[in-house]
């Protein structure tokens, strides 16, 4: 990335940071509930896209790190430890998770990999619900230690914030490229030193880390907790849907996917939710059929093809 191209991202984000600043104060309790949704889905794809859209590992563990910083964050709150210590055990605790799950099935690629994590998010959330139930008597968690809403939205836009812009850094650094010779070719990357055994454990638990920090913040949202609300897999099927179709190796696809898609499961998810369903499922398969890319190449492609007939148009008149 050139030092120009690295001023435009800045600035982007800089001017994207005011404008959701300025939700709360104009915004309604509707809009910034909807504030909320896009944040929360722009922190996890951007953060997913950290790891996997660099090394092509497809995992499905985004809903298992997102539950544990959730349950986490919420008995924090409950032991009166404080917000900002909340959302930071949910993060460590999703870290070490995943630095285990990786070091466990990191080694494998493709499908077997991406069911292993999905399964090994199950397990998680079975553990969970056996442990409420053997030691608590009972399975899940009311939450009556609640911060105000500007705090939940601010802290969440600081995460989505720092997801973009670790999204920028690390695109200079030699950790990215790392990352980025894994997916090309892992071998070869072995080859040239690179030790890729601890970068891929390392990639994954930085997603995990804000995963679960993103967890610990959005619990409180709800009044009650149990694992199928901050386990559910929905929220990692669409956290990948958002990446992939925005695009994973980019920088803005996540966001304004995500930005797209909370919009449009506000509109229909609520009132027609087989027809929201439906409309994932096809613009995934469009996606991966016709913009491998993602939604975000779709505008570069658009802009070349267009320079590309103007300027034809321009030396046939010459000629």
């Amino acid at each position: 990335m050139s030092d120009r191209h690295l001023v435009r991202d800045v600035l982007i984000l800089i001017g994207l940071a005011v404008a959701a600043l300025a939700v709360p104060a104009l915004g309604s309790e509707f809009a910034v509930s909807l504030a909320l949704t896009c944040l929360m889905y722009i922190a996890l794809a951007s953060s997913w896209a950290l790891f996997c859209g660099r090394t092509r590992y497809l995992s499905l563990a985004t809903s298992a790190f997102f539950g544990i910083g959730a349950y986490s964050g919420a008995l924090a709150l409950q032991h009166e430890l404080g917000w900002l210590s909340a959302i930071a055990i949910g993060a460590v605790l999703a870290t070490a998770v995943a630095a285990l799950m990786g070091a466990a099935v990191l080694h494998l690629r493709g499908t077997y990999f991406a069911v292993l994590t999905f399964g090994m998010t199950e397990l998680i959330r079975h553990a969970v619900t056996y442990f409420e139930k053997s030691v608590t008597g009972t399975v899940g968690r009311v939450l009556t230690v609640l911060p105000e809403r500007d705090t939940i939205y601010f802290t969440l836009l600081a995460l989505a914030l720092l997801a973009m812009a670790t999204s920028i850094a690390l695109r200079r650094t030699r950790f990215g490229l790392a990352l980025a010779g894994i997916g090309a070719d892992e071998q070869r990357a072995q080859t040239l030193g690179v030790d890729t055994r601890r970068v891929k454990i390392a990639g994954f638990a930085l997603t995990a880390a804000f995963a679960g920090a993103v967890g610990a913040a959005m619990s409180v949202r709800w009044t009650y907790i149990d694992p199928p609300t901050v386990f559910n897999p929905f929220i990692g099927f669409q956290t990948v849907l958002i990446a992939l179709i925005g695009g994973a190796l980019t920088l803005w696809g996540p966001l304004v996917a995500a930005i797209v898609f909370s919009l449009l499961a506000e509109t229909l998810r609520l009132q027609v939710p087989q027809l929201y369903m439906m409309s994932l499922g096809l613009l995934l398969i469009l996606s991966v059929l016709y913009l491998p890319g993602g939604l975000a190449s779709l505008r570069w492609a658009m802009a070349r093809d267009a320079w590309r007939a103007l300027r034809g148009a321009w030396e046939r008149r010459l000629g």
